[in-house]
């Protein structure tokens, strides 16, 4: 690999810039243009012949247009003879189309990932998948990343002392044990069914949260319903106060206004894998995750262990 080129969709270039800061290297220039009936061309304007190429672009609303700029993005990059092409997708939104739920449903978090590699992409870089066996429909190289470290630098400024992390499910529960080992702190998490994208219910919660403080984990917030019924069922067991972290930090349809007006929400914290939320309030801190990117692509160009650097995903 002679060269790193890093390319940014226009998905969200502000992290783009600063994962190109940390790398000390120039973000490149693309060109797109949409013509008369709707579809879009994109060029890439700076070499790519024998590079290294990078290419970022989380799949943030609206994901179908900005999935559609990355697939491009990828393959101009081939066709213009690149050594490799690494899809640096910080958020993957169809991650959470893992499944066949009901009959004759699609599986969008495979389909996606055949069109990267169909696209171009000979290995993807990305960020708190929704479910473990989203890295298995990838056949090409994945080095999937989380933000446990930087929560836990985040949290570990309070007095922990009365503190429990509690899963809003089962399935995030190993998320959250991680970082209640980071933090030594238990953890407990909620017995949830999912009904439909804005119903869900949580029987019970596993585990002693009775008069504790909590910090809830969640992968990513889209319309708050489940982490509102979390607060409804910790309310019942007098907790004393709530802190909410999510990876991906989507907020949807006034979640951030509806979460914060809870009375036990002391803070909402969220990374910057997606740009910041229109209207976010005090209540919001954002933690970026740039430096994580930027390591990791450093030690994807230079043949270094990721795994080793951030755990495996």
């Amino acid at each position: 690999m002679r060269e790193i080129v890093v390319f940014s969709g226009s998905a969200h270039p502000a992290l783009s810039e600063e994962i190109c800061a940390h790398l000390d290297v120039p973000l490149r220039p693309v060109r797109l243009t949409r013509f008369a009936n709707d579809c879009l061309e994109v060029q890439l304007l700076a070499n790519c012949r024998e590079r290294d190429v990078f290419v970022i672009q989380p799949l943030g609303p609206p994901v179908q247009e900005n999935l559609v700029e990355l697939l491009l993005m990828l393959d101009a990059a081939r066709g213009a003879s690149a050594a490799r092409v690494t899809a640096v997708i910080p958020y993957y939104a169809y991650a959470r189309s893992d499944k066949k739920s009901m009959p004759r449903i699609s599986i969008g978090g495979r389909l996606v990932a055949d069109l990267l590699a169909t696209a171009g992409a000979s290995r993807v870089l990305a960020m708190t998948l929704h479910a473990p066996q989203v890295h298995g429909f990838f056949s090409v190289p994945v080095d999937h990343l989380h933000a446990l470290r930087e929560f836990a630098t985040h949290f570990s400024r309070l007095d922990l002392a009365n503190f429990v992390v509690v899963s809003p499910d089962l399935g995030n529960a190993k998320n959250a044990a991680a970082l209640a080992r980071m933090l030594q702190l238990p953890v407990a998490a909620g017995a949830k069914e999912r009904h439909s994208d804005q119903r869900v219910t949580i029987s019970s919660i596993i585990g002693d949260v009775t008069g504790r403080d909590v910090i809830v984990l969640d992968d990513e917030i889209a319309r708050g319903t489940t982490v509102v019924e979390l607060l409804g069922r910790l309310r019942e067991r007098d907790v004393r106060s709530v802190r909410i972290a999510c990876t991906h930090g989507l907020f949807a349809d006034e979640a951030l206004e509806r979460i914060t007006a809870q009375p036990l929400v002391r803070e909402i914290v969220c990374t910057n894998t997606l740009p910041a939320a229109a209207g976010s309030r005090a209540e919001l801190r954002v933690i970026s995750v740039a430096p994580a990117l930027a390591e990791a692509i450093r030690r994807i160009h230079e043949g270094e262990s990721v795994s080793a650097l951030f755990g495996a995903g």
